[in-house]
């Protein structure tokens, strides 16, 4: 297979970044984001690009690719809606575009979280535009998956960009073992997320918006 992955260099993308290397089925991965990756492989191949409103001057390097890793997002902690709907909605929806241009049958695994709603009545302003993303996304091809993780345990060494974030993961991840015990239909892991889009993209999913158990459940059952 051949991977694109926006987000490579975030919590969630560097574990789906890993999963992407050590797996056998792939052959080419591409990561396109504002900064490198810091990460040497003769499977990665990266593009540094600014304008993720428009992808039109990459179009003729993006063809060829079975799917799309869509980890790229931010948190709505402090954000405008017109910002963060910027950032979640418009740059989503021109990779999508721009990607499905050039490979009309690509899947595009999008990570989204739980709680997002499809329906637009939450008070929620960062769950009503994850849902517009989905049902764009789920509007605009077959192959479109919606991963939709609660709790994600980051790969080791990893940390996330935002400073809430970073200071959550601090106290929550050394309860790892206990949330897996007590909640194991809320806790998955980046790496894990990562096999599961591995596994959807080589056989599909019995359904196209996957919660926690469901990402967990596919990653297990990958060949």
């Amino acid at each position: 297979m051949r991977i694109i992955i926006f987000g490579a260099t975030g919590m969630v993308g560097q574990g789906v970044l890993e999963a992407c290397l050590r797996a056998d089925a792939v052959a080419e991965i591409l990561a396109i984001g504002r900064t490198p990756t810091g990460r040497t492989h003769p499977k990665l191949h990266e593009i540094v690009h600014q304008d993720f409103a428009d992808f039109t001057a990459l179009q003729t390097r993006l063809t060829g690719y079975d799917a799309c890793f869509f980890c790229l997002g931010t948190s709505a902690l402090g954000m405008s809606e017109t910002d963060y709907r910027t950032i979640t909605y418009d740059f989503t929806l021109a990779a999508a575009h721009a990607l499905l241009g050039a490979n009309p049958d690509l899947a595009f695994c999008y990570v989204s979280g739980a709680g997002t709603d499809g329906t637009g009545t939450s008070r929620m302003m960062w769950a009503r535009i994850k849902g517009e993303v989905e049902n764009a996304l789920l509007d605009l091809t077959l192959r479109a998956y919606m991963f939709r993780p609660a709790f994600i345990l980051p790969l080791p060494g990893t940390t996330a960009k935002t400073k809430t974030y970073v200071l959550l993961y601090r106290i929550v991840t050394p309860l790892a073992p206990l949330l897996r015990r007590i909640a194991p239909r809320y806790v998955t892991s980046s790496l894990r997320l990562g096999e599961a889009m591995l596994e959807t993209t080589r056989a599909g999913a019995h359904q196209r918006v996957l919660e926690t158990a469901d990402i967990n459940e596919i990653a297990a059952s990958r060949i």
